[in-house]
């Protein structure tokens, strides 16, 4: 004989897990009535239908930037539209992921996956969990994790609600100082931090094209050698941190600034949600 199940029943295995209306009725008429049997069915379902988005593009999402004393992390979650990155349940996934990693600090991607994150499961279990309320394809894509000591300071920084995210560590100066330094890269998006991070080659080989314009301007070596320390000085002004004219007060350099309060800029990251990905062009008939 059928089980019977009640409105009451339903409401419940909703609220624990966030699934459809029909769908937890049905899991509950499948398990007979037995709640925990149809927490199952619906994880399943769950994994079943995340399995079939996987070859989805996810582009969009959202970044976070979690600081715990002195940990920290900088980490993007993946979803396939915008609309679903506004998500709350989307959104309690994410700062649930960022401040694990920040106080787990592990390896790489794999490994987190296996974390535990609370009621339920994994990391793994969760993003598909997401992914069954949202339906939609939910990764995470990367992240960079840093520690400091007494001596340093964390900046953080979200750009239009988490599309950017930057983490620095300073030495010397106060999370204020370091907050100013994010800010500055959320804006301007340097490629190195001085130019000691540049490689020999990419250095050389824009000094000869630098060389290689003004000769072509026709202008006498001596001349040439002057022109090409300043356009050299120009091109890391654009890509080095440390050299760039700081955004609050473009009197002076970031470095500059930073020196001022007392401070050196150690690391930074920035990250964009959905750089690098190829958004999936899907064929028109």
């Amino acid at each position: 004989m059928m089980a019977k199940i009640t409105a009451q029943q339903v409401k419940e295995l909703r609220e624990k897990t966030s699934a459809g209306m029909m769908d937890a009725k049905k899991a509950l008429v499948e398990a007979e009535g037995d709640e925990k049997k149809a927490m199952e069915i619906l994880k399943e379902k769950g994994i079943a239908k995340a399995q079939k988005k996987s070859g989805n593009t996810a582009a969009n999402g959202l970044t976070k930037v979690s600081v715990h004393g002195d940990k920290a992390a900088i980490a993007e979650i993946n979803s396939e539209t915008d609309f679903v990155a506004a998500n709350d349940d989307f959104k309690n996934l994410v700062d649930e992921i960022g401040d694990l990693v920040a106080l787990e600090q592990p390896k790489d991607v794999e490994s987190t996956l296996k974390l535990n994150l609370g009621e339920n499961g994994s990391v793994e279990d969760s993003i598909i969990h997401t992914s069954q309320i949202t339906g939609e394809k939910v990764s995470l894509r990367r992240f960079e994790t840093m520690t400091k000591n007494d001596d340093e300071s964390f900046g953080a920084y979200l750009h239009n609600g988490g599309e950017i995210g930057v983490l620095v560590k300073i030495s010397g100066a106060d999370k204020d100082v370091a907050k100013d330094v994010a800010m500055h890269v959320a804006a301007t998006n340097p490629e190195f931090l001085s130019k000691d991070d540049i490689s020999e080659e990419r250095f050389n080989h824009e000094k000869q094209v630098l060389t290689d314009q003004a000769l072509e301007e026709g202008k006498p070596a001596n001349i040439v050698e002057k022109m090409v320390a300043g356009r050299i000085h120009k091109f890391l002004a654009q890509i080095c941190l440390v050299d760039q004219d700081f955004v609050k007060d473009p009197d002076q350099t970031v470095g500059q600034y930073v020196e001022s309060k007392g401070g050196k800029i150690e690391a930074f990251v920035r990250y964009q949600v959905g750089e690098g990905i190829d958004e999936a062009t899907e064929a028109k008939d």
